[in-house]
């Protein structure tokens, strides 16, 4: 009977750290759906568990997609170039289906939804985790030998940066162009690009979103944050939203008004269930509640990074370390909006705030952490190597044995 691999508790105890503080954030994210979201049901004629069971139905379909992504074969799937053309495919339909398709916020000419029925699909969420999943199988190509610095940038430049161009330019949609840039760097750094190539990613990185800031009236607009009260309009303009956000955070305090008692989700800060919810979770559940959600992120970027050095694969350790450096920053991003430390990006906070397609999302970034767990905790490529040649000189001894037998006996 073979013998039962035990998981060292170098993996096994970040594997449960990830369990629980994600299990941790959905579970706050189904309460505070439903705090903040009550007034705006009733409000709209529905009835005022209509988000919630929305979030949790979203919630179980990305529990199912999390644990499909850690129990099946994924990661030798993506090792493959074959996949991976295949994911590009349906990256560039979707891209395509979102641009002729697409409905949204036509006054800033977005289009960032795709709306299948009484389903809305937002392809951004899904196509940046795909987006990093490439980046990661092509820098892993390239240090292996397998592909000159040629095919890489050739590769890098049609797989990776022209959709997240183009994701750019159709959807406007700088903050998940941000996203998908921190997770290019990430798979850069953790693959350990020569400190040169990182540092021209960055610059590029940060040239970038200056000219999309400078270049555009509605997102230099948004720098209103620094001083919300002077929006030209008394903060009745731009600054409101802001401006009820600091409000919400005064309002709780350290204890905060208690859960349910919020008097800014009463239809005074707009996106009070997605992209501001975590002001009502100031303002609720005060300092105490915010910093906790502060930790739990953190807990899970330290255990998933750890998960990442401990692969045995330098594609293992790009991918996962990626996607939780790519998961915990659109986290604090979303927060650092919330206390005006970041002007406004239209984020959403990962498991917490409102929408089907970032809470699937998120979980199926967590899956890809936990496959990689799975791979860590087994015996590595070295190892499989010579537990082969063990078997073969063993077989070559018996063989020898049994030769010298033969000559005996004549």
């Amino acid at each position: 009977m073979a013998k039962q691999q035990r998981t060292p508790a170098s993996i096994q105890g970040p594997r449960i750290a990830i369990l629980l503080t994600t299990l941790a954030l959905v579970l706050l994210g189904l309460v505070m759906v439903y705090s903040s979201s009550m007034v705006k049901a009733i409000n709209a004629g529905d009835d005022p568990y209509s988000y919630v069971v929305r979030q949790a139905i979203y919630a179980a379909i990305g529990i199912a997609a999390c644990l499909f992504i850690w129990k099946a074969p994924i990661l030798r799937w993506l090792h493959l170039s074959q996949v991976n053309w295949v994911l590009w495919v349906i990256v560039v339909a979707l891209l395509g289906a979102t641009a002729f398709f697409g409905v949204g916020d036509e006054d800033w000419g977005a289009k960032r939804w795709l709306s299948l029925g009484s389903f809305s699909l937002q392809p951004s969420e899904f196509i940046k985790v795909a987006l990093v999943v490439f980046m990661a199988y092509l820098y892993n190509e390239y240090r292996q030998g397998l592909s000159d610095w040629r095919q890489f940038l050739g590769k890098l430049l049609l797989m990776v940066i022209a959709p997240a161009l183009v994701m750019y330019r159709a959807q406007s949609d700088l903050g998940t162009t941000i996203i998908v840039a921190v997770g290019i760097l990430a798979v850069l750094w953790l693959g350990e690009a020569p400190g040169k190539v990182f540092l021209a990613a960055l610059a590029l990185g940060v040239a970038f979103v200056a000219f999309s800031v400078v270049g555009s009236d509605y997102r230099a607009g948004r720098f209103i944050y620094l001083n919300p009260w002077d929006d030209g309009q008394g903060g009745q303009g731009d600054g409101w939203q802001i401006i009820h956000s600091y409000w919400a955070f005064s309002e709780g305090g350290i204890f905060g008004v208690g859960l349910g008692n919020s008097y800014e989700k009463y239809l005074y800060l707009p996106m009070a269930e997605t992209d501001f919810i975590f002001a009502i979770i100031g303002e609720e559940l005060g300092l105490v509640g915010a910093l906790l959600v502060m930790v739990l992120f953190a807990v899970l970027l330290f255990a998933g990074l750890r998960i990442a050095y401990a692969a045995h694969s330098s594609f293992s350790t790009m991918l996962a370390g990626a996607v939780i450096v790519m998961l915990c920053f659109q986290a604090f991003l979303n927060m650092g909006c919330a206390v005006g430390a970041f002007p406004t990006t239209g984020k959403p906070l990962p498991f917490i705030s409102s929408g089907g397609s970032s809470m699937i999302a998120s979980l199926m970034m967590v899956g890809l952490v936990l496959a990689v767990s799975d791979e860590a905790s087994g015996p590595s490529e070295y190892d499989r190597k010579r537990e082969n040649l063990r078997v073969v000189h063993a077989n070559n001894a018996s063989a020898r044995g049994f030769s010298a037998q033969r000559g005996g006996n004549r």
